[in-house]
């Protein structure tokens, strides 16, 4: 089941399934690169409406694109219509970066937890509907459609290749339905440096500056506090302190001095 996380949060609303389907696909390297980003969300239904090859989920590119979900692949449903592929579907949703003057409500990324509530409450299949990569969807296609899902670029091009613009939607779909937790924890947080330990961090560095000549003590203008300062918002842990002192060791050792200023 697509929205059985293992490992992973339970989803948050669960519709009975999702299909992501694809109109007039010409290029193979595209339709396995759709398989591999919507398995990477846990989802599996692909349908290809009309493809320009009808043997497009077994050509190389295909195969090699789709890189461990060849599954989603040999799994695909083939049609010659919109009906035939997504017939089983409740709510239909299109893909299109052109806005249209009439046809469905035209919806934004923000729209889609509304939509997996309604898809859960009245246990409706949703597919998300893509065009063909030179020409996206027809105006008819859309009109088959509930609502018109537009993904926000910038003005000055904003033109997505057909896999990219299927992994957006999946990523977002994912999060309206429920995200998958992060594999680990991830490192466990360092011990954070006191204020003794970063005022002492100081005094040192304040020393070193001296001896190499870079700090004036009888006019110190505002370096000090400004280190001080510095020191307070990286909110240093106890050891990268002890890397700034050694690195002010370091220093000192190379000039011949030391801490307390003796050569």
């Amino acid at each position: 089941m697509e929205h059985s996380i293992e490992g992973g949060q339970a989803p948050a609303y669960a519709p009975p399934g999702t299909s992501f389907v694809l109109v007039g696909s010409s290029h193979a390297g595209n339709v396995g690169a759709a398989a591999r980003a919507i398995k990477t969300m846990g989802f599996a239904d692909l349908g290809l409406v009309a493809p320009r090859f009808a043997d497009v989920l077994s050509q190389p590119q295909a195969l090699a694109m789709a890189s461990g979900a060849q599954d989603v692949l040999q799994r695909a449903r083939l049609g010659a219509s919109l009906d035939e592929v997504a017939g089983d579907c409740g709510v239909l949703v299109a893909l299109s970066a052109r806005v249209r003057d009439f046809g469905p409500p035209l919806r934004g990324p923000q729209w889609l937890p509304e939509l997996a509530r309604l898809a859960a409450a009245q246990q409706r299949r949703v597919a998300f509907v893509f065009g063909s990569e030179r020409y996206g969807l027809d105006n008819e296609t859309v009109w088959r459609c509930d609502a018109l899902l537009n993904l926000p670029t910038s003005p000055g091009y904003g033109s997505l290749n057909l896999s990219q613009a299927v992994q957006i939607v999946a990523w977002e779909w994912r999060k309206a339905l429920g995200s998958f937790d992060h594999p680990g924890a991830g490192p466990a947080p360092e011990p954070a440096a006191t204020h003794a330990e970063v005022e002492a961090a100081i005094d040192h560095l304040q020393h070193t500056l001296q001896v190499l000549g870079y700090l004036d003590p009888s006019a110190p203008r505002r370096l000090l506090p400004r280190l001080r300062r510095l020191l307070s918002r990286v909110a240093p842990t106890r050891q990268e302190v002890q890397i700034l002192r050694g690195v002010c060791d370091a220093a000192l050792r190379r000039i011949g001095a030391s801490r307390d200023g003796s050569a």
